[in-house]
């Protein structure tokens, strides 16, 4: 069990298996749960999302849906459990907020859990996740786009899969004003100003819908 909290990266780490079960069944009984992960072998508690995260994700997955789910394109879940391993998944796994498997993409859906990378990742980042940490995960699973959404300070983030490697293609933040145009899924994201915090503005490429977040 480990833990990982604040900015002075205090660890905390529990060496009762009895307190350490107990703690992962409350999460799940209170719905705590639901983005918690495994690290080859090390069970990691991921802090509550707020309510701008969930907003946030909610919305990119009702758009990823209507532009790739409905249309068959492929599938869109809210979140999933994503391994490297076809034994023993829950040993080592990932939890995206949003995933897109396109129709002929590389990743088994295998009830519980996807084996392989998904096609297309939204990470949203939150204080004291470790969404950063993940790439190299996603990286190692062949995942060919991570889209981050970073809130301190704002910025939209672009990786790409570019010879076996995740490299940034885009940084989009309000001053430089720049579109990060998917390979991926046919939506292009950039960042406005709005009332109260920088939006997200999403475009659907070759068509004209366009949507703000």
């Amino acid at each position: 069990m480990f833990f990982e909290r604040g900015e002075e990266s205090m660890v905390t780490v529990i060496r009762d298996r009895d307190l350490a079960e107990q703690l992962i069944a409350q999460r799940r009984a209170w719905g705590a749960d639901h983005h918690d992960e495994v690290w080859e072998g090390v069970y990691m508690m991921s802090p509550l999302a707020d309510d701008e995260h969930q907003f946030i994700t909610g919305r990119m997955h009702t758009i990823l849906d209507l532009v790739v789910g409905l249309p068959a394109l492929g599938v869109v879940r809210p979140g999933v459990n994503v391994s490297d391993r076809r034994n023993d998944w829950a040993k080592n796994y990932r939890c995206p907020d949003v995933a897109v498997r396109l129709q002929d993409g590389r990743a088994e859906i295998r009830g519980a859990y996807w084996l392989g990378g998904p096609d297309f990742v939204v990470e949203v980042v939150s204080p004291d996740d470790q969404t950063y940490e993940k790439l190299p995960f996603y990286e190692m699973i062949a995942t060919r786009e991570v889209l981050v959404v970073d809130r301190r300070p704002w910025a939209l983030s672009l990786y790409r899969l570019v010879d076996g490697k995740l490299v940034e293609v885009g940084r989009a933040t309000l001053e430089n004003g720049a579109t990060l145009g998917s390979d991926v899924v046919p939506l292009a994201f950039r960042l406005i100003a709005g009332p109260t915090r920088p939006q997200i503005e999403i475009s659907h490429i070759g068509g004209d819908q366009h949507w703000i977040i």
